[in-house]
């Protein structure tokens, strides 16, 4: 196998385990609607609670992985390749439907395998389009820098121009980003990085603190940039102002300054760079063609990384993810069709 490409994504591989529920099996586990988790000891019976008592879909998952096979989705009328690394179990079902379905959507797989750990899994918990996920990262934990001294990951570092990773990935090897974070910053390449939920802002800040000056463009929603002004002292502060702080922090590379993007829903989509705000409104969606907001950000994060490695503009780049969350949001879980019918 050998591999040449545009975009590298390096994440928690998890099969999502997604299912319609009452609002008793929400406050059962003691989560929230609209939040993500790592599973404690008392979540861990969920999944089979699942699996045993409502319908579930098995949906290929896991944030970075998600992001990845939108963007290749929407880039299918181009000669442009994307690739993922992250770690599941050797030889078992999840880890092979994950393959499989990552496969599909034309993504170039390159895992590592342990025999520590089966393959993550996270319960997608959907109540009135609303959605809590609980993530057991289990071989997904796993993943070391060792990895990415194997011949094929190197050939993938070393092929793709564009690099992006979840803040999921923080709590399981900050080395492995610095890693090829350091090669980004020396080869002039681009670093995309995903605050991802408040508690990796609340839980995880020296880690935010290790990647951040790395990052070429910050994404998160409005959730996990109110936790991120809290921490720093700007509690309170307008978003658009919070977006600009954050845009000007100390950055390692100075082949572009930082573009900062948080989304807010179905409220406008916030981007600051070089001293200057935007706002880009989101067209709105009806209530009853929602789905299931599970993904979303996800999917923006996709379309917005697929029109940024065609070099195209911000504007066009935050129109296209504002199109693949909305069409994400109108399906159940990150599931995609046969063909991307986006254009510009």
């Amino acid at each position: 196998m050998s591999f040449s490409g545009i975009l590298m994504g390096m994440g928690n591989p998890l099969l999502d385990i997604s299912a319609e529920v009452p609002m008793e099996v929400v406050d059962k586990y003691g989560v929230k609607m609209d939040s993500a988790i790592l599973a404690e000891e008392k979540h861990l019976p969920i999944y089979q609670d699942l699996i045993k008592n409502y319908t579930v879909q098995y949906i290929a998952g896991g944030a970075t992985q998600n992001s990845i096979r939108v963007a290749q989705w929407m880039l299918q009328k181009t000669d442009l390749k994307t690739a993922y690394m992250g770690c599941i179990g050797k030889d078992d079902e999840y880890g092979n439907t994950l393959k499989e379905c990552a496969q599909k959507d034309g993504v170039f797989v390159h895992y590592m395998m342990t025999e520590e750990e089966p393959t993550g899994t996270c319960a997608v918990l959907v109540n009135g389009g609303e959605r809590s996920l609980i993530a057991n990262l289990a071989a997904a934990n796993k993943f070391t820098p060792e990895h990415l001294k194997t011949p094929l990951a190197q050939e993938i570092i070393q092929s793709c121009q564009y690099y992006y990773m979840a803040g999921f990935f923080l709590t399981v090897s900050v080395d492995s980003l610095v890693q090829v974070a350091e090669h980004a910053v020396a080869n002039k390449k681009v670093v995309c990085l995903n605050l991802s939920a408040p508690f990796i802002v609340d839980f995880f800040g020296d880690q935010v603190a290790t990647a951040l000056p790395y990052a070429d463009f910050l994404f998160c929603n409005e959730s996990e940039a109110e936790a991120y002004a809290k921490k720093h002292g700007m509690e309170g502060k307008d978003l658009k102002d919070v977006a600009l702080e954050v845009s000007k922090s100390p950055k390692k590379s100075t082949e572009r300054p930082r573009t900062v993007v948080f989304t807010q829903g179905s409220k406008s989509t916030i981007v600051a760079c070089e001293g200057k705000v935007e706002e880009y409104p989101v067209e709105l969606l009806a209530k009853e063609a929602l789905v299931d907001t599970n993904g979303a950000g996800d999917a923006f994060v996709g379309g917005f990384l697929a029109q940024l490695v065609q070099g195209k503009s911000l504007e066009d780049s935050v129109k296209a993810g504002h199109w693949a969350a909305r069409y994400i949001i109108q399906r159940s879980g990150t599931t995609l069709g046969e063909t991307c019918d986006y254009t510009v």
